[in-house]
């Protein structure tokens, strides 16, 4: 079978030109999983060039159709350039790990799921700044869940994709690894996280949708959300080296 590579110059502006709404597709698509202070514009301009890149280095041998191949690599590009410029503050990577410790501790102690109550007392704190630093963690988890779910997840039924010359057959192993683990995690959460997560990234409904289904507000929908991140770094503290 022979294997097509994009070489030509025109081969290369015609599949960009043919993709460009693909970008803004997947910058819209993932702004709203995103802290306010990352800016769309950023974002699709970042998702250009891993479309060029994608253009560039597309083989037909890798297993999937370009759109495929290339909305991969566009999400890959986003999220690198939201994590190259810090948008989180060294105090929430901190308060993320601090939370997460906690959650831990308690979880291994009572040999169940971590109530907030629980969580705040083993931080010595009360339930209002408790749930202030769910929230102010969670902006952090948001990315590093998203981030964490995607790649195979975007694959069409039947697609496969093979690993870029960047990317070793360990590594491919290693991520297919870690999502394997962080489904089971998911599968472990109580009903309700478990039920919003799925929601929310499955489904993709927004906050207010998850309410109206689970009847409560999105204030309470966006703390059980929080919730279920932090409890997921929690349980995967070991997959992420912490």
């Amino acid at each position: 079978m022979s294997v097509y590579a994009v070489s030509e110059p025109g081969d290369v502006n015609r599949l960009v030109t043919d993709h460009l709404l693909l970008v803004n597709r997947i910058a819209y698509h993932l702004i709203h999983r995103l802290p306010d202070s990352v800016q769309i514009d950023d974002l699709v301009q970042a998702g250009l060039l891993g479309l060029i890149e994608a253009a560039r280095h597309y083989r037909t041998d890798q297993g999937a159709s370009f759109e495929t191949y290339a909305g991969i690599r566009i999400r890959g590009a986003m999220l690198d350039e939201v994590r190259r410029h810090g948008w989180a503050p060294r105090s929430v990577h901190r308060k993320a790990r601090t939370l997460s410790a906690a959650v831990q501790a308690v979880e291994h102690r009572l040999g169940r799921a971590a109530r907030d109550a629980e969580v705040a007392a083993e931080l010595g704190l009360g339930l209002e700044d408790y749930h202030q630093l769910v929230r102010e963690a969670a902006s952090y988890q948001v990315f590093s869940f998203d981030d964490a779910i995607g790649d195979d997840d975007d694959l069409p039924a039947g697609e496969t994709y093979a690993p870029t010359d960047a990317e070793t057959p360990y590594d491919s192993l290693a991520n297919e690894a870690f999502r394997e683990a962080l489904t089971k995690t998911i599968a472990r959460l109580p009903e309700r996280e478990a039920l919003v997560l799925s929601l929310y990234y499955d489904d993709e409904l927004n906050l207010r949708e998850i309410g109206e289904v689970l009847g409560v507000s999105e204030s309470r929908v966006s703390q059980i959300h929080s919730q279920a991140l932090v409890r997921l770094r929690a349980r995967m503290r070991d997959w992420r080296g912490e």
